[in-house]
């Protein structure tokens, strides 16, 4: 029997994974997910939450903006408030100051996951240390659909990593870059909007991508 080319093979990997994938799906109605993307566009992502345990925390607040081509689209944004089962502590108020009276009448978890998910579509999911976001949405989307969010992710701040060890002497490579978000937004030379807020992050993660993109030539 021939061996199949690796690119080949990887395809058909994808393929039947994502088969499986749709046939396990929970709710037909999340099946857009699974479509093919729309060309070069992207939704940049950020959550706020009542703090930092995935095991305990909850979201907040949620912000997603579209990105097409190179432009950042502010009028295609979605900001959404999340009513948590538990008090919002002084501690995370002095971070993202929401007050527990301000998510008081936010909406139902499941509600703000369904209008995420319609608001993303099929297209790749852009955020700064998107793991944990992505990690905090799945406690209430594993419980609609039976599986995670399968659109493909992109960490912004591996891009800059990327972006910055290519510059350095071959000797140097692969060692200690500063990712911290103030650090990377200045030595990008992009606008710094207030911080922890759920959409201006996203936006703010949105020009970081879309400079990083043509700094990389991706």
């Amino acid at each position: 029997m021939s061996q199949l080319a690796p690119g080949l093979f990887k395809k058909l990997y994808h393929s039947i994974w994502r088969e499986w994938l749709i046939y396990h799906l929970a709710d037909e109605r999340y099946r857009f997910m699974f479509d093919a993307p729309p060309p070069n566009e992207w939704v940049v992502l950020d959550c706020e939450t009542t703090g930092l345990s995935i095991a305990k925390d909850q979201i907040i607040s949620i912000g997603a903006v579209k990105i097409v081509g190179n432009t950042l689209m502010t009028s295609e944004r979605l900001e959404l408030l999340v009513k948590p089962d538990k008090q919002v502590s002084a501690e995370s108020v002095k971070i993202h100051r929401l007050r527990e009276l301000d998510v008081a009448n936010g909406l139902d978890p499941e509600v703000a996951a369904a209008k995420l998910m319609n608001f993303i579509g099929s297209r790749p999911i852009v955020g700064y240390y998107l793991e944990f976001d992505i990690a905090m949405l799945h406690k209430v989307i594993w419980r609609m659909l039976g599986q995670g969010l399968p659109q493909p992710k992109i960490e912004v701040s591996a891009l800059y990593y990327e972006y910055k060890n290519a510059q350095l002497p071959p000797n140097e490579q692969g060692g200690m870059i500063d990712l911290r978000f103030d650090s990377l937004m200045k030595d990008l030379g992009l606008p710094v909007r207030d911080a922890h807020d759920a959409l201006n992050d996203a936006v703010m993660t949105g020009m970081a991508f879309i400079k990083l993109r043509q700094l990389l030539g991706h």
